[in-house]
């Protein structure tokens, strides 16, 4: 079957400029609705992933997501909520963008083009086969991604990839493929809408189940989460006085501050 671009499709909509806002955002809910039906589709392929990630994080190995644009955004926004939620070292799952820090708030000029970068880009962090590495391309064909897939095979890298069109080039360069098909965008070729939607649904989904069979959650409580601000603390102070049968606030607040975590606190009641 030839390979077709059905994340380039014409919108199934015309006129957008004369619609009502009511209709805009009616019209825009109405295809976001189908996103997470598409991603049910392919749950058994991010099983399959997700089982690749904890084996090798089990044996020291980390987790990396490399994409252009609006995709590498994606990756970088997931890898940077890991340590915080689930307190794991920063540097286990990392995010990596064509075109470096600066592509994160601004577009850079053809940086999603170089077929040789991505794979540079992963040397930096001293790539090796203990990680797996995700590429994110809704499309499937950006050479940045493509590039760093195909050498990340070559030098026996577990890969995987996050893409919105069915055998994409993509796909072909990753051991444990995933491809969500959501369909034409509601504006033509806008894929931050359905298709981001979709790797932003994925990504969710394959760093909480890593998390949750790395034993950083418990019952469904965020236990290991970092204390940044007021309100997780408080909502770490709350779960500890739940998991010590407690009703003293001050208290639970002064041991969880002293340990860092929940469950470090609460290992040090129960040794």
């Amino acid at each position: 079957m030839a390979f077709k671009q059905i994340t380039e499709s014409v919108s199934a909509y015309r006129h957008l400029e004369n619609m009502t806002v009511a209709e805009i955002l009616t019209t825009i809910n109405k295809e976001d609705k189908a996103v997470p039906l598409a991603v049910e589709k392919v749950i058994p392929q991010i099983e399959l992933m997700v089982h690749a990630i904890v084996d090798k994080m089990l044996a020291g190995g980390r987790l990396f997501y490399i994409g252009a644009g609006t995709s590498g955004r994606l990756g970088i926004v997931d890898a940077s909520e890991c340590a915080p939620t689930f307190g794991v070292p920063y540097g286990l799952v990392v995010g990596i963008i064509a075109g470096g820090h600066k592509a994160v708030t601004e577009a850079v000029e053809f940086a999603e083009d170089d077929l040789h970068q991505g794979w540079k880009d992963l040397l930096a962090h001293a790539i090796s086969t203990k990680d797996v590495v995700i590429g994110i391309a809704a499309s499937g064909t950006t050479p940045y991604v493509l590039g760093a897939l195909e050498k990340c095979r070559e030098n026996n890298i577990i890969t995987g990839s996050i893409s919105c069109n069915p055998g994409s080039p993509l796909s072909t360069h990753a051991d444990h493929p995933i491809e969500v098909v959501v369909g034409p965008e509601f504006v033509t070729g806008s894929t931050r809408m359905k298709s981001g939607t979709a790797q932003k649904l994925v990504l969710n989904m394959i760093s909480t189940s890593v998390m949750i069979q790395l034993g950083r959650v418990e019952d469904n409580k965020m236990v290991n989460m970092q204390l940044t601000n007021d309100k997780l603390l408080d909502r770490g102070v709350r779960m500890l006085m739940e998991k010590l049968h407690s009703d003293d606030y001050e208290a639970a607040k002064a041991l969880l501050l002293e340990k860092g975590t929940v469950k470090k606190a609460v290992e040090s009641r129960r040794s």
